[in-house]
């Protein structure tokens, strides 16, 4: 299936995109594929809690501090490690060493600048910065590596299915999941990343922001959110399909 049939009967007012890199030295030629339905550019704050770690490493001494924040920042997800990292090293000295690293340039968000979860993005750049970050942990980067192992160790339901649509039992994943209350959609993205061996791996991305408009609906969603209550099973009922589909098609346009 197509990028075009999957997304066939997409809302007018929704947003998907996807893209895939597949690169290495002794492997086949580099190849990149993306695609994008909708907006540019969407916010999606999980997806670059493993970006954030990683490069934070470097300017907090207290590895064991790092490690405290970093390490559920990665694997569960959690807010409040991610907003430690991004305020002890500061907004733009993070997005500065991102850039500096991967060639990949973030913007600060409007307003707050505290809102780590405000940086909009896309599913090429992403792509991008987590190539980066992958070969530079084949090649022996220590955190890197410590960031993609953490990766692997994320689950059901955090990881919506990726592994297995993907057929990568072993990859590194992230995903991400909200619905803001100035927002009529949920956004729900995840990122997989598969070594080839060597300095050899493929990288894929999906994010999606889909329409969430019954008022009921949303009202139980932030009841749930302010309570502190997994959500997760929402966000796989509303795009969960769509985001594995999106992966897969991906991933078969990369022949990867």
């Amino acid at each position: 299936m197509g990028f075009n049939e999957l997304l066939d009967d997409l809302d007018h007012s929704a947003t998907a995109q996807a893209a895939g890199i597949r690169r290495g030295y002794g492997g086949p030629p580099a190849r990149a594929v993306s695609f994008t339905a909708g907006m540019t550019r969407l916010r999606c704050a999980s997806l670059l809690k493993p970006l954030y770690a990683w490069v934070s490493a470097a300017r907090i001494p207290d590895a064991d501090r790092w490690r405290r924040h970093a390490e559920p920042a990665v694997v569960v997800s959690s807010n409040s490690d991610t907003l430690n990292l991004w305020l002890a090293v500061g907004p733009r000295v993070i997005l500065d060493d991102l850039r500096d690293r991967t060639g990949v340039a973030w913007a600060l968000p409007n307003g707050d600048p505290s809102r780590f979860g405000s940086v909009e993005v896309t599913a090429g750049e992403v792509c991008a910065a987590y190539a980066v970050l992958a070969q530079s942990a084949v090649a022996g980067d220590p955190v890197a590596g410590t960031v993609l192992q953490w990766m692997g160790q994320v689950a059901e339901p955090q990881a919506f299915g990726a592994r297995e649509a993907l057929g990568w039992p072993q990859s590194a994943v992230k995903c991400g999941w909200y619905g803001a209350p100035d927002e009529t959609v949920l956004r729900t993205h995840a990122v997989a990343v598969q070594p080839r061996g060597g300095t050899r791996v493929s990288v894929i991305v999906a994010m999606t922001a889909l329409p969430y408009t019954d008022p009921h609906e949303r009202e139980a969603y932030r009841e749930h959110v302010g309570k502190g209550l997994p959500v997760e099973a929402e966000h796989e009922k509303v795009s969960g399909t769509l985001l594995r589909g999106l992966m897969t098609t991906t991933c078969e346009e990369l022949g990867s």
